[in-house]
């Protein structure tokens, strides 16, 4: 017989700003945390893509089984776009959120949570002006 699977998701995408130049311009590195922030959360890896750009910058993705998880930098602007969006009621993606606030160190968190296939959406505000994840 089947499993069958919650259609139950909650998905985060958060703005972070004020975060130093070096932490932001190394794909690698944040390849590195990226996972980790992943392992935090209860999900199961698939696979990690990154790319460095020139002269600075760089894009990550983790492949998840409950989907993804990406970062997107700016370091010339101490900017991160991270999106985190996870199927299932075992995995938790507001740690990930909250590893990758503390080890950027953001000035700022701008964001929202959109819970979803529950039969509706439902958006929450996670913004803070002092890098602090305002999240349930």
């Amino acid at each position: 017989m089947a499993m069958v699977y919650s259609t139950s998701g909650r998905h985060i995408a958060v703005d972070l700003w004020g975060v130093d130049f070096d932490l932001l311009k190394d794909a690698k590195w944040l390849e590195g945390h990226a996972v980790e922030a992943v392992e935090r959360t209860g999900a199961t890896v698939l696979g990690v893509q990154s790319q460095q750009f020139e002269p600075h910058g760089a894009t990550v993705l983790v492949l998840l089984s409950e989907s993804h998880l990406s970062i997107h930098t700016y370091p010339e602007h101490g900017f991160a776009a991270v999106d985190v969006y996870t199927c299932g009621e075992h995995v938790v993606p507001e740690e990930a959120i909250r590893y990758l606030i503390e080890i950027l160190k953001p000035e700022k968190v701008f964001g929202k949570k959109l819970v979803r296939g529950e039969g509706d959406m439902r958006v929450e505000d996670v913004s803070t002006a002092r890098g602090e994840l305002q999240i349930r």
